[in-house]
Protein backbone atom coordinates (compact mmCIF):
# COMPACT_ATOMS: atom_id res chain seq x y z
CA UNK A 1 0.00 0.00 0.00
CA UNK A 2 1.26 3.08 -1.29
CA UNK A 3 1.76 5.85 1.76
CA UNK A 4 -0.95 8.62 1.95
CA UNK A 5 -0.67 11.80 0.46
CA UNK A 6 0.32 14.56 3.53
CA UNK A 7 -1.55 17.19 0.82
CA UNK A 8 -4.25 15.02 0.93
CA UNK A 9 -7.25 16.66 3.51
CA UNK A 10 -10.48 15.39 4.11
CA UNK A 11 -11.42 18.55 5.85
CA UNK A 12 -12.23 20.13 2.31
CA UNK A 13 -15.16 17.66 2.03
CA UNK A 14 -17.25 20.98 4.33
CA UNK A 15 -15.87 18.86 7.31
CA UNK A 16 -17.45 15.56 6.59
CA UNK A 17 -15.09 12.25 6.11
CA UNK A 18 -16.55 11.42 2.41
CA UNK A 19 -16.98 13.77 -0.15
CA UNK A 20 -20.75 14.03 -0.62
CA UNK A 21 -22.73 15.06 -3.45
CA UNK A 22 -24.79 17.52 -2.32
CA UNK A 23 -21.57 19.47 -0.95
CA UNK A 24 -20.41 19.14 -4.64
CA UNK A 25 -23.19 20.86 -6.17
CA UNK A 26 -23.21 23.77 -3.31
CA UNK A 27 -19.83 24.46 -4.51
CA UNK A 28 -20.12 24.42 -7.95
CA UNK A 29 -23.91 26.07 -8.32
CA UNK A 30 -23.70 28.18 -5.29
CA UNK A 31 -27.32 27.49 -4.07
CA UNK A 32 -29.44 24.68 -2.73
CA UNK A 33 -30.74 22.12 -5.63
CA UNK A 34 -33.29 19.49 -5.11
CA UNK A 35 -33.54 16.16 -7.49
CA UNK A 36 -37.19 15.74 -8.65
CA UNK A 37 -38.13 12.50 -9.36
CA UNK A 38 -39.79 11.31 -12.73
CA UNK A 39 -41.59 7.93 -13.70
CA UNK A 40 -41.25 8.64 -17.66
CA UNK A 41 -43.88 5.06 -17.57
CA UNK A 42 -41.51 3.17 -19.27
CA UNK A 43 -40.65 -0.61 -18.46
CA UNK A 44 -37.98 -3.16 -17.49
CA UNK A 45 -36.35 -5.89 -19.89
CA UNK A 46 -36.38 -7.69 -16.37
CA UNK A 47 -40.58 -7.49 -16.06
CA UNK A 48 -41.86 -7.47 -19.41
CA UNK A 49 -40.56 -10.72 -20.09
CA UNK A 50 -37.35 -9.81 -22.28
CA UNK A 51 -35.37 -11.45 -19.66
CA UNK A 52 -37.98 -12.06 -16.79
CA UNK A 53 -41.54 -11.26 -16.08
CA UNK A 54 -40.33 -11.22 -12.16
CA UNK A 55 -38.21 -8.41 -11.71
CA UNK A 56 -35.35 -7.65 -9.40
CA UNK A 57 -36.57 -9.23 -5.95
CA UNK A 58 -35.70 -6.01 -4.10
CA UNK A 59 -38.06 -4.31 -6.71
CA UNK A 60 -41.63 -3.25 -6.46
CA UNK A 61 -44.44 -2.84 -8.39
CA UNK A 62 -43.50 1.22 -8.66
CA UNK A 63 -40.37 0.29 -9.93
CA UNK A 64 -38.69 2.22 -6.86
CA UNK A 65 -40.65 5.26 -8.03
CA UNK A 66 -41.40 8.47 -5.57
CA UNK A 67 -44.45 8.94 -3.95
CA UNK A 68 -44.02 12.73 -5.50
CA UNK A 69 -44.02 11.71 -9.07
CA UNK A 70 -48.13 11.75 -8.55
CA UNK A 71 -49.73 8.87 -10.20
CA UNK A 72 -49.61 10.55 -13.45
CA UNK A 73 -46.98 9.97 -16.76
CA UNK A 74 -47.21 13.34 -17.79
CA UNK A 75 -43.50 14.82 -17.00
CA UNK A 76 -44.22 18.35 -16.23
CA UNK A 77 -47.07 17.67 -13.84
CA UNK A 78 -45.06 15.14 -12.00
CA UNK A 79 -42.43 17.91 -11.73
CA UNK A 80 -44.51 20.65 -10.84
CA UNK A 81 -46.13 18.66 -8.29
CA UNK A 82 -42.88 17.51 -6.77
CA UNK A 83 -41.35 21.07 -6.95
CA UNK A 84 -44.26 22.45 -5.04
CA UNK A 85 -44.16 19.42 -2.45
CA UNK A 86 -40.62 20.37 -1.93
CA UNK A 87 -41.05 24.09 -1.41
CA UNK A 88 -43.36 23.59 1.76
CA UNK A 89 -39.99 22.74 3.74
CA UNK A 90 -37.33 24.07 1.02
CA UNK A 91 -36.15 27.30 -0.63
CA UNK A 92 -34.37 25.31 -3.40
CA UNK A 93 -34.73 27.09 -6.76
CA UNK A 94 -32.94 25.29 -8.86
CA UNK A 95 -33.54 21.10 -9.70
CA UNK A 96 -32.12 18.19 -11.17
CA UNK A 97 -34.60 16.15 -13.79
CA UNK A 98 -34.33 12.73 -11.60
CA UNK A 99 -35.61 9.74 -14.24
CA UNK A 100 -36.11 7.37 -11.36
CA UNK A 101 -38.53 4.39 -11.96
CA UNK A 102 -37.86 1.48 -13.94
CA UNK A 103 -35.38 1.50 -16.65
CA UNK A 104 -34.93 4.56 -18.19
CA UNK A 105 -33.25 3.89 -21.40
CA UNK A 106 -35.78 1.36 -22.02
CA UNK A 107 -37.10 2.83 -25.53
CA UNK A 108 -36.48 4.24 -28.91
CA UNK A 109 -33.98 7.06 -28.60
CA UNK A 110 -36.49 9.48 -30.31
CA UNK A 111 -38.72 8.52 -27.36
CA UNK A 112 -35.74 8.85 -24.79
CA UNK A 113 -35.37 12.68 -26.78
CA UNK A 114 -38.48 13.78 -26.13
CA UNK A 115 -39.28 12.25 -22.27
CA UNK A 116 -35.49 14.14 -21.72
CA UNK A 117 -36.09 17.35 -23.71
CA UNK A 118 -39.08 17.83 -21.81
CA UNK A 119 -37.70 17.16 -18.56
CA UNK A 120 -34.82 19.85 -18.80
CA UNK A 121 -37.03 22.75 -20.25
CA UNK A 122 -39.31 23.01 -17.00
CA UNK A 123 -38.07 26.00 -15.30
CA UNK A 124 -34.92 25.58 -13.01
CA UNK A 125 -33.83 22.86 -14.45
CA UNK A 126 -29.57 22.25 -14.37
CA UNK A 127 -29.26 18.82 -14.93
CA UNK A 128 -30.24 15.48 -16.06
CA UNK A 129 -30.12 12.31 -14.28
CA UNK A 130 -30.83 8.97 -15.99
CA UNK A 131 -31.53 5.91 -14.04
CA UNK A 132 -31.02 2.76 -16.01
CA UNK A 133 -30.05 -1.01 -16.00
CA UNK A 134 -26.20 -1.87 -17.22
CA UNK A 135 -27.67 -3.92 -20.32
CA UNK A 136 -29.90 -1.49 -21.44
CA UNK A 137 -26.83 1.12 -22.46
CA UNK A 138 -26.59 0.17 -26.30
CA UNK A 139 -23.88 3.07 -27.86
CA UNK A 140 -26.82 4.71 -29.87
CA UNK A 141 -28.19 5.66 -26.34
CA UNK A 142 -24.81 6.89 -24.86
CA UNK A 143 -24.36 8.97 -28.21
CA UNK A 144 -27.83 10.26 -27.10
CA UNK A 145 -27.13 10.90 -23.44
CA UNK A 146 -23.51 12.57 -24.56
CA UNK A 147 -25.54 15.31 -26.46
CA UNK A 148 -26.64 16.94 -23.78
CA UNK A 149 -23.21 17.78 -22.29
CA UNK A 150 -23.06 21.17 -21.80
CA UNK A 151 -20.73 23.94 -19.49
CA UNK A 152 -22.88 24.82 -16.08
CA UNK A 153 -24.96 21.58 -16.58
CA UNK A 154 -25.52 18.29 -14.39
CA UNK A 155 -25.60 15.04 -16.22
CA UNK A 156 -25.21 11.49 -14.65
CA UNK A 157 -26.40 8.19 -15.76
CA UNK A 158 -27.12 5.46 -12.95
CA UNK A 159 -26.20 2.30 -13.14
CA UNK A 160 -27.39 -0.29 -11.13
CA UNK A 161 -24.53 -2.20 -10.39
CA UNK A 162 -25.52 -3.89 -6.56
CA UNK A 163 -22.14 -5.90 -6.26
CA UNK A 164 -19.30 -7.72 -8.54
CA UNK A 165 -20.24 -11.27 -7.64
CA UNK A 166 -22.35 -13.16 -10.33
CA UNK A 167 -23.81 -15.53 -7.53
CA UNK A 168 -25.91 -12.73 -5.64
CA UNK A 169 -26.76 -10.87 -9.20
CA UNK A 170 -28.03 -14.43 -10.13
CA UNK A 171 -29.44 -14.49 -6.30
CA UNK A 172 -31.33 -10.93 -6.77
CA UNK A 173 -32.61 -11.92 -10.55
CA UNK A 174 -31.00 -9.52 -11.93
CA UNK A 175 -30.80 -10.97 -15.61
CA UNK A 176 -27.39 -9.67 -16.00
CA UNK A 177 -23.54 -10.45 -15.08
CA UNK A 178 -21.25 -8.33 -13.75
CA UNK A 179 -18.82 -8.15 -16.77
CA UNK A 180 -21.99 -5.74 -18.49
CA UNK A 181 -21.69 -3.46 -15.54
CA UNK A 182 -17.90 -2.97 -16.37
CA UNK A 183 -18.55 -2.46 -20.38
CA UNK A 184 -21.53 0.07 -19.61
CA UNK A 185 -19.43 1.99 -16.93
CA UNK A 186 -16.30 1.59 -19.59
CA UNK A 187 -18.28 3.15 -22.69
CA UNK A 188 -20.28 5.92 -20.58
CA UNK A 189 -17.04 7.29 -19.16
CA UNK A 190 -15.09 6.90 -22.96
CA UNK A 191 -17.86 9.44 -23.69
CA UNK A 192 -17.44 11.70 -20.83
CA UNK A 193 -21.02 10.86 -19.30
CA UNK A 194 -20.07 10.68 -15.25
CA UNK A 195 -21.79 7.53 -14.10
CA UNK A 196 -23.36 6.80 -10.28
CA UNK A 197 -23.00 3.27 -9.48
CA UNK A 198 -25.40 1.82 -7.05
CA UNK A 199 -24.30 -0.59 -4.29
CA UNK A 200 -26.25 -3.03 -2.40
CA UNK A 201 -24.67 -4.32 1.37
CA UNK A 202 -26.25 -7.13 2.71
CA UNK A 203 -26.76 -9.20 -0.06
CA UNK A 204 -27.63 -12.95 1.52
CA UNK A 205 -24.31 -15.36 1.47
CA UNK A 206 -22.01 -12.23 0.99
CA UNK A 207 -19.40 -12.55 3.59
CA UNK A 208 -17.40 -8.84 4.76
CA UNK A 209 -14.64 -10.61 2.37
CA UNK A 210 -17.20 -10.10 -1.14
CA UNK A 211 -18.71 -6.57 -0.24
CA UNK A 212 -14.49 -5.31 0.11
CA UNK A 213 -14.29 -6.94 -2.96
CA UNK A 214 -16.74 -5.33 -4.54
CA UNK A 215 -15.41 -2.25 -2.78
CA UNK A 216 -12.06 -2.37 -4.29
CA UNK A 217 -13.93 -2.86 -7.99
CA UNK A 218 -15.91 0.17 -7.57
CA UNK A 219 -12.72 1.74 -6.73
CA UNK A 220 -11.24 0.58 -10.15
CA UNK A 221 -13.90 1.06 -12.27
CA UNK A 222 -14.22 4.67 -14.10
CA UNK A 223 -17.05 6.01 -11.84
CA UNK A 224 -17.52 9.28 -10.54
CA UNK A 225 -20.08 8.53 -8.19
CA UNK A 226 -22.09 5.76 -5.69
CA UNK A 227 -25.40 5.53 -4.08
CA UNK A 228 -25.54 3.08 -1.21
CA UNK A 229 -28.25 0.78 -0.46
CA UNK A 230 -28.93 -1.32 2.33
CA UNK A 231 -30.87 -4.46 1.75
CA UNK A 232 -34.38 -3.33 2.82
CA UNK A 233 -37.46 -4.93 1.91
CA UNK A 234 -40.25 -3.50 0.50
CA UNK A 235 -43.82 -3.77 0.57
CA UNK A 236 -44.85 -6.05 -2.57
CA UNK A 237 -41.33 -7.29 -3.64
CA UNK A 238 -40.09 -10.76 -4.18
CA UNK A 239 -38.02 -10.25 -1.46
CA UNK A 240 -40.95 -9.41 1.23
CA UNK A 241 -42.20 -13.26 0.45
CA UNK A 242 -38.73 -14.49 1.53
CA UNK A 243 -38.26 -12.53 4.63
CA UNK A 244 -41.95 -13.48 6.03
CA UNK A 245 -40.47 -17.41 5.77
CA UNK A 246 -37.63 -16.12 7.81
CA UNK A 247 -34.45 -16.55 4.98
CA UNK A 248 -33.63 -12.87 4.40
CA UNK A 249 -31.53 -11.56 7.41
CA UNK A 250 -31.60 -7.98 7.93
CA UNK A 251 -28.35 -5.77 8.93
CA UNK A 252 -28.30 -4.66 12.10
CA UNK A 253 -27.63 -0.29 12.28
CA UNK A 254 -24.57 -1.30 13.64
CA UNK A 255 -23.52 -3.75 11.66
CA UNK A 256 -24.63 -1.41 8.22
CA UNK A 257 -22.45 1.27 9.60
CA UNK A 258 -19.64 -0.70 10.31
CA UNK A 259 -19.58 -2.21 7.10
CA UNK A 260 -20.08 1.15 5.01
CA UNK A 261 -17.47 2.72 6.75
CA UNK A 262 -15.04 0.14 5.74
CA UNK A 263 -16.25 0.00 1.89
CA UNK A 264 -15.51 4.12 1.81
CA UNK A 265 -12.46 3.73 3.24
CA UNK A 266 -11.19 1.58 0.29
CA UNK A 267 -12.69 3.67 -2.33
CA UNK A 268 -10.70 6.58 -4.58
CA UNK A 269 -11.20 10.24 -2.72
CA UNK A 270 -12.71 11.86 -5.82
CA UNK A 271 -15.91 9.23 -6.28
CA UNK A 272 -19.07 11.63 -4.99
CA UNK A 273 -21.02 9.78 -2.49
CA UNK A 274 -24.78 10.09 -3.72
CA UNK A 275 -26.06 8.22 -0.91
CA UNK A 276 -25.19 6.43 2.49
CA UNK A 277 -28.27 4.21 2.64
CA UNK A 278 -31.79 3.48 1.58
CA UNK A 279 -34.65 5.38 1.77
CA UNK A 280 -38.41 4.69 1.87
CA UNK A 281 -40.92 5.74 3.47
CA UNK A 282 -43.27 3.98 5.97
CA UNK A 283 -46.29 2.91 4.01
CA UNK A 284 -43.91 0.95 1.97
CA UNK A 285 -41.09 -0.58 4.04
CA UNK A 286 -41.60 -3.67 5.70
CA UNK A 287 -37.40 -4.08 7.33
CA UNK A 288 -35.43 -3.27 8.58
CA UNK A 289 -36.95 -0.24 10.18
CA UNK A 290 -34.28 1.56 11.79
CA UNK A 291 -34.28 2.73 7.95
CA UNK A 292 -36.83 5.01 8.44
CA UNK A 293 -34.55 7.37 10.63
CA UNK A 294 -32.40 8.96 7.85
CA UNK A 295 -30.84 11.42 10.49
CA UNK A 296 -30.15 8.90 12.90
CA UNK A 297 -28.27 6.50 10.53
CA UNK A 298 -26.21 9.46 8.83
CA UNK A 299 -25.04 10.51 12.77
CA UNK A 300 -24.42 7.11 13.57
CA UNK A 301 -22.22 6.93 10.37
CA UNK A 302 -20.35 10.34 10.91
CA UNK A 303 -19.75 9.18 14.78
CA UNK A 304 -18.00 5.65 13.32
CA UNK A 305 -15.53 7.89 10.91
CA UNK A 306 -14.92 10.20 13.90
CA UNK A 307 -13.92 7.12 16.91
CA UNK A 308 -12.18 5.76 13.88
CA UNK A 309 -10.11 8.61 12.58
CA UNK A 310 -10.36 7.33 9.22
CA UNK A 311 -12.18 8.64 6.35
CA UNK A 312 -12.94 8.16 2.58
CA UNK A 313 -10.23 6.98 0.83
CA UNK A 314 -8.26 6.04 3.54
CA UNK A 315 -7.55 2.46 2.60
CA UNK A 316 -7.16 3.21 -0.86
CA UNK A 317 -4.11 1.30 -2.24
CA UNK A 318 -3.66 3.94 -5.31
CA UNK A 319 -4.07 6.91 -2.83
CA UNK A 320 -2.09 9.32 -4.25
CA UNK A 321 -2.64 13.21 -4.71
CA UNK A 322 0.82 14.31 -4.61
Amino acid sequence: MKTKSKTFNPGSWSGKPYNFFGDYLWNKYKCRILKLPINAGLSCPNRDGTLSSEGCIFCSDDGSASPTTSGTTDIERQMTFARDNFRRSDSATRYLAYFQAFTNTYAETATLRKLYDTAIAFPGVTGLMIGTRPDVLDDQVIELIASYRKPQFELWVEIGMQTMHDRSLIFLNRGHDHERTRDAVTRAARSDIPVCAHIILGIPGESWNDMMETAREMASLPVCGVKFHHLHVIKGSALELLYNRGEVPMLTIKEYTSTLCDFIERLRPDILIHRLAGDRNEESLVAPLWGLHKGTVQKTILDEFSRRGTYQGFLHEDLSLD
